[in-house]
């Protein structure tokens, strides 16, 4: 086989291939085998045709296009890693010439990898927020901790803001009631926003024993259809919180006083923080050069996934919807090509320890077991996107400790040293 190869475009190539017709011969004999098991010749038996008769009958015009159509995609992508050529779209092919026992000759058009040049990371520098913890800041947590360590007191009086309100509910549609629909004694906080569209509205000055009716968007139904919930009020509780004194710190904490149980909140936001400004430097590094650098995407692959989005959510003649959606691929493949050039560059491999790891996490964040998580993941085909997230991850920590990280006021942060460091424990365990 000889093959040769054209740049059309920074994402597209032309590959022009020819196959001497010796290396089709094992095609061509499997192509007779096929055919020879759809053909029915009286006196023979199907699958036992011989070839002479399936020309006669047949054509071995028939049996050569079978032929061809099973060799192309061989040929092809032993062409592609003849010339290192990074496939990422679907391929057009034109048969240009086959003579018969002599060669076939065919060009295949594609979208291909863009090459990413990439910069000096030791010479970017890109800069991170101040790490400030506020009073305001711990107020809050103080708050959350005062909330949780309230009680709840019925009281003879209109739902208000705060309350929490035991329901009992119902969804109809069409006037009829939904199957699977009810629920009873919901206990539910007024003004959180945490259930149905429209609920908070309709509970603020309802009484007990009080039922009303509201339209709203039910789960399952399309975007612009619309059900309705009825709901009866059988309780309004109020949530008495305890006073912030030494006290609550005693009951609430491990100290004695309101002023130390302030001081560890803004220890540990301060480290909450520190934390956050790895992320902050990593994401800022991702912007910068996307930014600086000129990253061309294939239009053919980005209509293709348009359309394809558009076409699930029925909207294929939207324009500005679809404008919308051809800037988010354009992003995401742009993205993808960096990600996938530092990779590349770097050199990374992931091990089953750290793949282990990266699933727990993850499994941990849906409320999944890992097993179970994994499983799922599977099944959706999903394990390659995976191990490439967890690859393109450590990708961007090798690098990012190549950079300079500077906080708002011109501080030099030490990425490194705001990794966790493993405890005595870890380290035993790890042994």
């Amino acid at each position: 086989m000889k093959s040769t190869i054209e740049t059309l475009s920074p994402t597209r190539v032309r590959l022009d291939i020819e196959v001497a017709y010796s290396e089709m011969t094992s095609h061509v004999a499997d192509a007779y085998k096929k055919v020879a098991t759809q053909v029915n010749i009286p006196g023979f038996r199907k699958g036992k045709v011989p070839a002479s008769m399936i020309d006669q009958r047949v054509g071995r015009g028939t049996v050569i296009d079978e032929a061809i159509n099973a060799a192309l995609p061989d040929f092809y992508g032993q062409a592609a890693r003849e010339h290192t050529v990074a496939v990422i779209g679907r391929p057009v092919v034109d048969v240009k010439e086959f003579v018969d026992n002599e060669k076939l000759v065919f060009t295949v058009e594609v979208d291909i990898r863009p090459e990413v040049t990439l910069p000096d990371f030791s010479k970017i520098t890109v800069e991170v927020d101040d790490v400030t913890v506020t009073d305001a800041d711990i107020d809050e947590q103080i708050e959350s901790l005062r909330t949780r360590f309230g009680t709840l007191t019925t009281v003879e009086r209109a739902v208000a803001n705060g309350d929490f309100a035991t329901l009992d509910m119902n969804a109809f549609i069409n006037g009829e009631s939904v199957e699977g629909g009810q629920a009873n004694d919901l206990s539910y906080e007024v003004g959180s926003d945490k259930m149905i569209a429209g609920l908070d509205e309709i509970l603020i000055g309802m009484n007990v024993g009080d039922t009303k009716r509201f339209e709203t968007e039910l789960v399952g139904q399309q975007e612009g259809e619309k059900g309705e919930v009825e709901a009866t009020v059988k309780a309004v509780k109020e949530r008495e919180l305890p006073t912030v004194d030494d006290a609550f710190a005693k009951l609430a904490s491990e100290f004695d006083t309101l002023a130390e149980l302030r001081e560890d909140f803004r220890e540990r936001l301060s480290r909450v923080k520190k934390m956050e400004q790895g992320t902050q430097a990593r994401d800022r590094l991702v912007e910068k050069l996307l930014a600086d650098l000129d990253i061309p995407v294939p239009d053919a692959l980005v209509e293709l996934e348009v359309n394809d989005h558009l076409e699930g959510e029925g909207r294929l003649e939207d324009a500005v919807h679809r404008a919308e959606v051809d800037g988010e691929v354009r992003a995401s493949l742009k993205s993808d090509f960096l990600l996938d050039a530092i990779v590349q560059t770097e050199e990374v491999q992931v091990t089953e320890i750290e793949l282990t790891e990266y699933l727990v996490r993850t499994s941990q964040r849906y409320g999944m077991a890992p097993q179970q998580f994994a499983e799922e993941l599977q099944k959706a085909g999903q394990i390659s996107q995976l191990v490439a997230e967890v690859t393109r991850a450590k990708a961007l920590a090798s690098v990012l400790g190549r950079i300079t990280v500077k906080d708002a006021s011109g501080a030099i942060i030490d990425l490194e040293a705001l990794r966790p460091q493993p405890t005595p424990a870890d380290l035993v365990e790890e042994a």
